[in-house]
């Protein structure tokens, strides 16, 4: 059976359609092979330390954003007596947000809405106004990726020794080189995991739990997390993270126009380029000298000359790497430079460049922006001291007591959002006469006075009643209300029922 499968096989490829069949397959596998070659390995990108403003700016920034990070959690800001005194600290375990001044309960978390608001519109004018500067200075993968590859050129030197090591076979100078990298790209991302949690409880108390082992399991999980995460996008991915996993290099494309500043090789003054010698004249040709000077300092490994790129982050370290070529052969500076799509156009008509920074977008993120800040601080200078929540017994609704009477049950919970201890008085508004009792606590005047601890909620539990024939209908309404000596006063409305809702 296996000889008489092998005879037609030989037999069917002896056809024309046959030979047409093996053609269409070897041009399906040349084609896989093709498109094999497209997904490459990813090829490793050895920045070159540049000398410049822009460069000096990014340091500048570097050691700001990180000394706030690693260091916020340990400021101390004044509070009451009974509060955390740390300046920033996200209490869990009290439900409350502490930004220095502004303190901020689990009921007012639309004020966090309003700063993350607030934020993406800051990002969003930014990105209209000077494209993608936030990647290039601020977010934190670009400014711990730098903070990584200082380490490395201290351990393995600028670009191109790094390149002349991980080309060298395995020495004991090596492994010791690249073992002394990871180990310090391990403590800074262990530090930024350990700042972290620093954020979430007292900062002293926790750092010293936290090495005696004695700290909380959710303490060193997060820790952990933070380090992997850091070690890994910071040390390993890099470039990748902004390319691949990111998904603002597609978003700032709607937020920009022919009039944001971006990073741009000016072409109509840089080419035609090529390699230049001491003594050539510039006549009939480009200031660009074809270096690569730019794409050896680019930390995402593009060229800018090709145009504009999704890779690219606006972090300028092109521009102070070719000012810097210019300055040795001559030409002047701002080959490359922040400039507009715009200028280019009217560069290429011989037309006087000029930047618009004023603009329908800019001002509508701006008016945005505005507002909403006005809003939050409005809020903040209305909002209120005292607040009350009513919750009723809703099992049963009512209970109909020996006499006649009715009385329905209540929780009041007032919060005290001041620093220091207030007296409060509770009252009872109603359309009928009722009374209006209290577990532990007496009733003087048809009120009840109870002291509540700064920046705390008290749990009252209160018992409405109804003598015979007060209450004239299945249901009415009332109001709770709660007031301190100054007249800080809050209320809430609730229901008191007699029969059952059919």
């Amino acid at each position: 059976m296996a000889e008489l499968d092998l005879k037609r096989a030989a037999r069917a490829l002896k056809s024309p359609e046959a030979a047409t069949g093996v053609a269409a397959i070897d041009a399906v596998a040349v084609n896989s092979a093709a498109a094999r070659q497209l997904y490459k390995k990813r090829e490793p990108i050895y920045p070159k330390l540049v000398y410049g403003r822009f460069r000096a700016a990014k340091w500048a920034l570097l050691a700001a954003t990180l000394g706030v990070y690693y260091l916020l959690p340990w400021l101390r800001w004044p509070r009451g007596p009974a509060e955390p005194d740390q300046a920033v600290l996200v209490d869990f375990a009290g439900g409350r947000f502490y930004f220095f001044f502004i303190e901020i309960w689990p009921s007012e978390l639309y004020f966090v809405t309003g700063l993350l608001i607030l934020a993406a519109l800051a990002l969003f004018l930014a990105t209209a106004l000077f494209g993608r500067v936030w990647c290039g200075y601020a977010c934190p993968q670009t400014v711990w990726t730098d903070l990584f590859i200082a380490a490395e050129r201290l351990l393995e030197g600028d670009r191109n020794a790094r390149i002349k090591l991980a080309k060298a076979p395995w020495t004991l100078e090596k492994i010791l080189r690249k073992t002394g990298k990871h180990a310090i790209w391990l403590l800074i991302a262990a530090a930024t995991g350990g700042a972290w949690i620093l954020y979430f409880h007292d900062a002293p108390t926790i750092a010293a739990k936290f090495f005696r082992g004695e700290a909380a399991p959710s303490a060193y999980l997060f820790a952990g997390i933070l380090t992997f995460t850091t070690y890994m996008l910071a040390g390993s991915m890099r470039e990748q993270v902004c390319t691949y996993m990111c998904p603002w290099p597609r978003i700032q494309a709607a937020l920009t126009d022919e009039e944001s500043l971006q990073v741009t090789y000016r072409a109509d003054r840089g080419e035609p380029r090529g390699p230049h010698k001491k003594g050539d004249s510039w006549t009939g040709r480009g200031d660009c000298v074809d270096c690569r000077a730019c794409v050896a300092a680019c930390p995402m490994g593009i060229d800018i000359r090709d145009g504009a790129q999704l890779e690219c982050i606006n972090c300028a370290l092109c521009i102070d790497a070719c000012d810097e070529v210019m300055a040795k052969v001559g030409r002047p500076k701002g080959l490359i430079a922040y400039d507009t799509d715009r200028n280019m156009a009217r560069r290429r008509l011989g037309e006087r460049p000029r930047f618009r920074l004023v603009r329908a977008r800019t001002v509508l993120y701006a008016a945005v922006f505005a507002l909403v800040g006005a809003i939050m601080l409005f809020a903040l200078s209305a909002r209120e001291t005292t607040d009350l929540n009513v919750l009723k017994d809703r099992t049963p609704p009512f209970v109909r007591l020996s006499d006649g009477s009715v009385r329905n049950a209540y929780t009041l919970k007032i919060v005290n959002k001041m620093s220091e201890a207030r007296e409060f008085t509770v009252r009872l508004d109603s359309p009928a006469p009722l009374a209006l009792t209290a577990v532990g606590t007496a009733a003087e005047d048809s009120a009840l006075r109870l002291m509540i601890a700064g920046d705390d909620v008290r749990a009252l539990r209160v018992f409405v009643t109804a003598a015979p024939g007060a209450a004239a209908t299945p249901s009415m309404p009332l109001v709770f209300s709660v007031e301190d000596a100054a007249g800080d006063k809050a209320s809430a409305p609730a229901t008191f029922m007699t029969e059952r809702e059919k």
